[in-house]
Order: C-alpha cells, then sequence, then structure tokens
C-alpha cells in the first residue's frame, strides 16, 4: 500500500498537505487503517513517503471531520464510528436519499436506468467475490448515481463530504452488510425504473432502515471483527 502512495503523492497538483489528506482519508476508508489503530506521525510519514509536517496537518483536518481522535499521550488514532454519529449520518440520509429516489423516478431517462444496473451488476460480482473495498465503493457510486438522477444540484453538493462517511461505515460492516445491501439495491432500481416517485421513496427508507440496523449493531460490537 505504501508503494501505491508513494507514487501518487506529490505527482499531483494539490498541496502536500491536501494529498497526504486524501491518501490517509482513503486509507482509513478503506480498512487499512482500522479503528483504533494508532497513527503516529512517523509512521504516516513513512506510509506516504512525505515529511512529518503535512503529515500533521492533515491529522488536524482529519480529526475534525470524524477519521482521527488525538488522544493526550497517545497521539492520533483511528475513531470508531459511534452510534451517535451513525444517528446523525443516517437522519440527514433518510431526507436526501428518499427525496432524490423520489426524483429520480421521475426524472431517470432508460440511459440512467442502464448506468444504474450496470452498478448492480458489477456490486454482485464484488459481493461474490468478497472484495469488500470494491463493494463499499461501488455502493457509494450507486448512491451518488442517484442523487445526480434526481436532477436536483443541492442533493450531490450536500452529500459530498457524507458520503465519505457512508463509505466509511458501510466498509465496516460489509462482510456480513453486502448481500443484504445489493438485494436492496435492486428493488430501489426496480422501483426508480417503474416511474413511481412514491414507490421509489419507501424503498429508500427500507433500505435505510436495514442499514441502519446494521450500522447500529455493528458500531455498539466494536468493530472488533475488523
Amino acid at each position: 500500500m505504501a508503494e501505491d502512495l508513494r507514487d501518487k503523492l506529490g505527482a499531483q497538483h494539490l498541496p502536500l498537505r491536501d494529498q497526504v489528506l486524501a491518501a490517509l482519508r482513503t486509507a482509513i476508508i478503506n480498512g487499512d487503517y482500522p479503528p483504533g489503530e494508532r497513527l503516529t506521525e512517523d509512521r504516516l510519514a513513512e506510509d506516504f513517503g512525505v515529511s512529518r509536517n503535512p503529515v500533521r496537518e492533515a491529522l488536524r483536518v482529519a480529526e475534525a471531520e470524524g477519521f482521527v481522535v488525538i488522544l493526550p499521550r497517545r497521539g492520533a488514532v483511528v475513531a470508531s464510528p459511534s452510534s451517535g454519529t451513525i444517528a446523525d449520518m443516517f437522519a440527514v440520509r433518510e431526507r436526501l436519499e428518499a427525496l432524490a429516489a423520489r426524483l429520480a423516478a421521475e426524472r431517470a431517462t432508460a440511459a440512467d436506468v442502464a448506468a444504474l444496473r450496470a452498478l448492480l451488476e458489477q456490486g454482485r460480482e464484488a459481493t461474490e467475490q468478497q472484495d469488500l473495498r470494491r463493494v463499499a465503493e461501488l455502493n457509494t457510486a450507486l448512491h451518488l448515481r442517484i442523487l445526480r438522477i434526481s436532477g436536483n444540484p443541492w442533493l450531490s453538493s450536500i452529500a459530498k463530504a457524507l458520503y465519505l462517511h457512508v463509505q466509511w461505515v458501510f466498509r465496516l460492516g460489509a462482510a456480513e452488510r453486502a448481500p443484504h445491501s445489493w438485494s436492496e439495491h435492486i428493488q430501489l432500481v426496480d422501483a426508480i425504473e417503474s416511474g413511481d416517485g412514491e414507490r421509489a421513496e419507501q424503498a429508500a427508507l427500507s433500505h435505510l432502515d436495514a442499514a441502519s440496523a446494521a450500522a447500529y449493531e455493528n458500531a455498539e460490537g466494536g468493530y472488533g471483527a475488523h
């Protein structure tokens, strides 16, 4: 992983702190750095092939975003999404995704539905292969695509930061959750294709009920399996 990250950093036209921050977020979301893992500045500087200064700055931003906790005398530790964090996240998702599903059902073209079906097929394959990182990425891609299809640019704009956390929480529980999630996604896409806004909204809410229950259970279990 470290070699891949080093190759990418420095070759981009972003400030180094932002590159380190993006790489750190990705490593946490993908489970390379699991909840509770200690992240020393020296270790991250080594992993990312940079000096400690951009690492220190990136850790401060990651703490503000909720990905890292900085503890006295222990330093930075990967956060564990709490039940409260999950409740806040799903409260927003219920409003955003229910509205997006309703609007998508009213506005989706045949090409839009075909794009969603392609994501469903990729998700099925990744689930069968137990490629949990890919499953989590596709979960996010599907939901963001529905937000785009809704035609309301504010929904997509509001969702950008949120979906970093959605992908993280999904990835932490993906081993158990993925097969159920993709089955629910099929029902959601079927509802969008039907053109029935109310049916699509209910499919979205049913999916979120199941997803939130799984996320709560995972949080209560302390993410010990990951």
